[in-house]
């Protein structure tokens, strides 16, 4: 008897009708910074999306129309519902339902800078429960290469479904920057690589709506490097500048006059900035996940080693100059006060996330120093054990200070009230006037 069943072209091709007439339901796993504003621009472009979170908490709050994610706002969030293009839930037997689900979960590293895969998996087990013919799968956590190969197809296929006939799967890196006012979701240009050309169309299809631009790569391995070599480039550059921070330093230089006369040159250079340290979701965390895949083939990154070790010693070095500055006004560290402000770890979020002032604050207490932080974006936070509340701001706490230390400047913060109030500043980040 003939085959009646529909062809991996058929399948693709309904599929990729849904989303030419947004009649495709899809599924975003992990509302967090990532999920959450993919969510509203799949529901601007007329998609219905149903999103999944194990956090009870999260779901009840976008339920109830507010967003815990700033780059969301409450407004646009409101915009989807009242749409009907968006619920919530916690209910993950409910990923049969969707025709297309992105999988934006976190990937942290394990305490011996390894990769933790875990939250990837959970969620591939997760959706193998409820796969069905004509879903599509688009892994965009950060991770190693030949994790989707290799953790999430042979997994959805132990269903019996054949990936790129049945089903199709897809590797697309988020490239989402916290808090930048230009580039968003919508207008950053999307690399997709498919495990099979169908994959890929069928996930360039998916996204098109949505997404101003679309880069499709050859492979799933070559669009998980790519995020790798992003975030890679800017550990290794930024390394380079905080080692010329030091090397100016002990020159008695200043680095900041030396980048920004070498940055008049027009061609074959590019600006970084030195400062504490790196922080965040990606750059501190990224180039692990590399260096790890590697470290499996017997070859060491060299590059990628030493701009971890350079970053790495930044809040060091800058607490060293604290205890200079402190030991030229006749001050040891220990019983002094230390003002640190910004907890961010860059300008203008409220996102901690490895930023290294907690790594000052932690080595000032440790030598004995009485440290209060003050950060218009993060009110308080808890760091092992201990809970911190910021300070404000003012004319009276800059001069109660012994040391006021800038580890991330924000556009809120008066620095020239800071400069003629201060007994001593350390800048890491070059944010006081010059006037001042």
């Amino acid at each position: 008897m003939p085959d009646d069943r529909p062809t991996g072209v058929d399948v693709a091709r309904d599929l990729i009708g849904k989303a030419q007439r947004r009649d495709a339901l899809f599924g975003i796993v992990g509302l967090g910074y990532v999920g959450l504003p993919l969510v509203v621009e799949l529901a601007k472009a007329g998609y219905r999306v149903l999103g999944f979170d194990v956090s009870e908490r999260v779901v009840r709050g976008l339920n109830a129309g507010h967003s815990h994610v700033k780059d969301v706002t409450d407004e646009q969030l409101g915009e989807a519902m009242a749409a009907g293009r968006f619920e919530a839930t916690t209910d993950m037997s409910r990923l049969g339902e969707p025709d297309a689900v992105s999988i934006c979960v976190p990937t942290p590293l394990s305490k011996f800078k390894d990769p933790d895969v875990s939250y990837i998996v959970a969620a591939t087990d997760a959706v193998k429960r409820t796969l069905r013919r004509g879903q599509a799968i688009i892994l965009e956590s950060t991770t190693y290469p030949g994790t989707t190969r290799e953790i999430l197809q042979p997994a959805l296929e132990s269903t019996g479904l054949a990936v790129g006939t049945d089903f199709f799967l897809a590797f697309s890196p988020e490239r989402v920057d916290p808090g930048n006012p230009v580039w968003k979701t919508h207008n950053t240009p999307k690399v997709v690589g498919g495990i099979t050309e169908n994959c890929t169309r069928v996930a360039c299809a998916l996204y098109e709506p949505a997404i101003e631009r679309l880069v499709p790569v050859s492979t799933t391995e070559a669009a998980e490097l790519v995020k790798l070599l992003e975030n890679t480039f800017r550990s290794v550059n930024i390394g380079l500048v905080n080692e010329m921070a030091i090397v100016c330093d002990k020159l008695g230089v200043d680095v900041w006059e030396v980048i920004e006369a070498a940055s008049t040159k027009p061609f074959g250079f590019m600006k970084f900035l030195p400062g504490p340290g790196l922080g965040g979701h990606c750059i501190p965390i990224d180039p692990h996940y590399l260096a790890w895949k590697m470290r499996s083939l017997n070859y060491k990154t060299r590059f990628i080693d030493l701009a971890g070790e350079l970053n790495t010693e930044m809040p060091l070095f800058w607490v060293r100059k604290v205890a200079e500055a402190l030991n030229g006004q006749g001050k040891a560290v220990r019983g002094a006060s230390v003002l640190v402000l910004g907890v961010a770890y860059k300008r203008d979020i409220d996102d901690i996330r490895e930023s290294p002032a907690l790594d000052i604050i932690r080595l000032l207490e440790g030598q004995g120093a009485r440290v209060t932080y003050s950060d218009p974006h993060v009110p308080c936070f808890s760091e092992n054990g201990q809970d911190y509340r910021s300070v404000p701001l003012d004319a009276e706490a800059v001069a109660a200070a012994d040391c006021v230390m800038i580890v991330t400047d924000h556009s809120a913060v008066d620095y020239r009230m800071i400069g003629r109030t201060a007994k001593l500043v350390v800048d890491t980040r070059n944010a006081m006037p010059k006037e001042a």
